[in-house]
C-alpha cells in the first residue's frame, strides 16, 4: 500500500481556457500517433485537445513526465464533461531534442534506499549533437536494464516492470521511440485515451514543415531564427545571413530553396526550438490548453510574438499537477518525528543538525547563548574605549572578539557532533527520508523515475496518483 500522495502545487495561475473550435486531425499528424484509444479518438472526427510533452529519456525519465501526462488526461476529461465535445489528451514526445546528457539516465531508489543512477552511455563532447531519435539503444540497453534489476529491491511487482522496460527499450530501437512506446504501454493503453505523438516522425515533420519554413523569416532576441537543421555537427540553430541561412556551430550555409528541399525530402532534419515548438503544436492540434511546469509556463509566454507572426491561436497555459509519493516507511518517520516534507527542503545536514542541537541540555544551551551575548557586549565596550585611545588597535580588538566567539561556537559544534553520533538511528531515518523526498537536494519528481516505484508497488500506484491529479483538475 502507498501511504499517501501529496500535492505540491506549482506557484503559477492557470489561464482561462478558451472555448476552442473542434476540427479534424490531418492524416500526417495521425500517422505520427502511436496506436491506442487516444489515436482512435483523434481519428474519430472533429475534436479538441489538451497537450503536454517532454523529451524522451531512459525508463521514461523523472516522475514529472508521468505527472504531465496524468495532468493532461485529467484536464481533458474535465473539459470534455463540461463542454460535451471530445477533448483528447495528447503527449508530445520531443524526440528531435539532442540533449543526450538529460535523456541518457534514470534514477531509482536502491535496495539500500539510496538514490542510484543508471546510465545508458555518455556522448563525447566533440561528437555531433544528434537528435534522440538517431540514438540507437544497441547493446548498452541490456546493461542498463540489468543495472535497474540489480538496484531495485525484490518484490512481486518487479518482474512486470522489467518486462515493461524490456518490451519498450530494445537494442534495435532508438531512445525516442523507446520512450514513446514505454509511455504508450503505461498510460496510452489504460483507457484514459492519452494519445502519444511522435513529433520526430517523418509524417509529423511533413505536417510541421509549412510553419518551420515560415518561421525562417523570424529572428529572435539572440539573433537566430527559431528553426534548427541537422547538419555536420548535429542539430544546429540557423541564422539569417543575407539571403542565406548559416548554422550557428558548423557554419554550414543553406539557401532557402535548399531548406525547402530538405522540408520536402527529409523533413526530419528540420525542427523547432523551444519557443517555436508550442506554436507548431497548436497549429497541428486544436489545442485548448498546455499542462506544463514552471519553465514551460515562461516559454509559452515568451512564444507570444511567434504565435502572432505565424497567425496561430495560442493555447492556455496551465501549471501541471506536482506532487510527492510518500511511502509508508517514510510516512512513519515523518509522523514519529513530527516532520513534514517541507522540513527537508534545505541543505543536506541542516535538519540533522537541528535535531542534534535540540537535544543539548537546556541549561547548557542557554549558557552558551548567554556566553556569546556577553562576549559581544564586553568586546563592544572595549572597542569603544580603544577607538578613543588608539583607533589603529580596532582591528586587533575585532580579531580577538571573533576568536572568542569561534571558540564558543567550536564547543557547541563538537557537542552537536557528539550528539549526532549517539543519535545514529534517528539520523539514519532522516537520511533515508531525505533520499526519498529530496534526492540530491532536488524535488523527488525531478529525479526519480516512476519505474522505481512501480517495481515496489505495482500499477495501483498510478491509480492513486491519477485520483489526486483528478482532484487537482476539478479544482482549477
Amino acid at each position: 500500500m502507498i501511504a499517501r500522495i501529496l500535492s505540491t502545487p506549482i506557484p503559477a495561475k492557470a489561464e482561462k481556457i478558451p472555448a476552442g473550435k473542434p476540427r479534424r486531425i490531418a492524416p500526417d499528424v495521425l500517422a505520427a500517433v502511436l496506436p491506442g484509444p487516444g489515436r482512435d479518438r483523434l481519428a474519430s472526427g472533429e475534436v479538441l485537445a489538451v497537450t503536454t510533452g517532454q523529451q524522451p529519456a531512459l525508463f521514461t525519465g523523472p516522475l514529472y513526465t508521468i505527472h504531465k501526462a496524468l495532468s493532461a488526461i485529467a484536464l481533458a476529461h474535465r473539459l470534455e464533461a463540461e463542454r460535451g465535445v471530445p477533448v483528447v489528451p495528447v503527449f508530445w514526445v520531443a524526440g528531435d531534442d539532442h540533449d543526450l546528457a538529460e535523456a541518457n539516465h534514470a534514477w531509482v531508489l536502491g535496495r539500500d534506499n539510496e538514490p542510484a543512477k543508471i546510465v545508458l552511455r555518455e556522448r563525447a563532447h566533440e561528437a555531433p549533437q544528434l537528435p534522440l531519435f538517431r540514438e540507437l539503444l544497441g547493446a548498452d540497453i541490456k546493461a542498463a536494464v540489468d543495472a535497474f534489476d540489480a538496484a531495485v529491491p525484490e518484490s512481486e511487482c518487479k518482474p512486470d516492470v522489467r518486462q515493461w522496460l524490456e518490451s519498450s527499450y530494445r537494442p534495435d530501437t532508438n531512445l525516442a521511440d523507446a520512450g514513446a512506446d514505454a509511455l504508450n504501454r503505461l498510460l496510452g493503453a489504460r483507457g484514459e485515451g492519452l494519445a502519444i505523438f511522435r513529433a520526430h516522425d517523418r509524417a509529423a515533420k511533413r505536417a510541421a514543415a509549412p510553419w518551420l519554413l515560415r518561421a525562417l523569416d523570424e529572428t529572435l532576441a539572440d539573433g537566430l531564427t527559431p528553426v534548427l537543421v541537422e547538419g555536420r555537427l548535429g542539430r544546429d540553430r540557423l541564422r539569417l545571413d543575407g539571403k542565406d541561412f548559416v548554422t550557428r556551430r558548423s557554419n554550414e550555409r543553406f539557401t532557402r530553396p535548399q531548406l525547402e528541399q530538405i522540408a520536402a525530402e527529409t523533413p526530419e532534419r528540420l525542427s523547432p526550438n523551444v519557443l517555436l515548438r508550442p506554436v507548431i503544436e497548436a497549429a497541428l492540434f486544436p489545442t485548448l490548453a498546455y499542462a506544463g511546469g514552471p519553465g514551460e509556463m515562461e516559454y509559452l509566454q515568451d512564444s507570444a510574438p511567434l504565435f502572432a507572426k505565424l497567425a496561430v491561436t495560442p493555447q492556455a497555459r496551465v501549471p501541471r499537477w506536482s506532487g510527492l509519493i510518500i511511502e509508508p516507511r517514510i510516512d512513519k518517520v515523518l509522523t514519529k518525528q513530527g516532520l513534514t516534507p517541507a522540513d527537508f527542503d534545505g541543505p543536506p545536514g541542516a535538519l540533522e543538525a537541528r535535531f542534534a542541537q535540540a537535544d543539548l541540555p537546556p541549561q547548557l544551551a542557554a549558557t552558551l547563548a548567554e556566553l556569546r551575548k556577553d562576549v559581544d557586549a564586553q568586546y563592544a565596550r572595549i572597542s569603544g574605549e580603544v577607538e578613543q585611545l588608539d583607533p589603529t588597535l580596532e582591528r586587533t580588538v575585532q580579531s580577538a572578539r571573533n576568536a572568542a566567539l569561534a571558540g564558543t561556537n567550536e564547543i557547541e559544534k563538537k557537542l552537536i557532533a557528539s550528539l549526532k553520533r549517539s543519535q545514529g538511528t534517528v539520523l539514519s531515518q532522516l537520511a533515508r527520508a531525505r533520499a526519498a523526498l529530496m534526492p540530491g537536494g532536488k524535488p523527488q519528481e525531478r529525479v526519480l523515475t516512476i519505474a522505481s516505484f512501480l517495481a515496489r508497488y505495482g500499477g495501483a500506484l498510478l491509480d492513486d496518483i491519477a485520483a489526486e491529479v483528478a482532484r487537482w483538475a476539478q479544482a482549477l
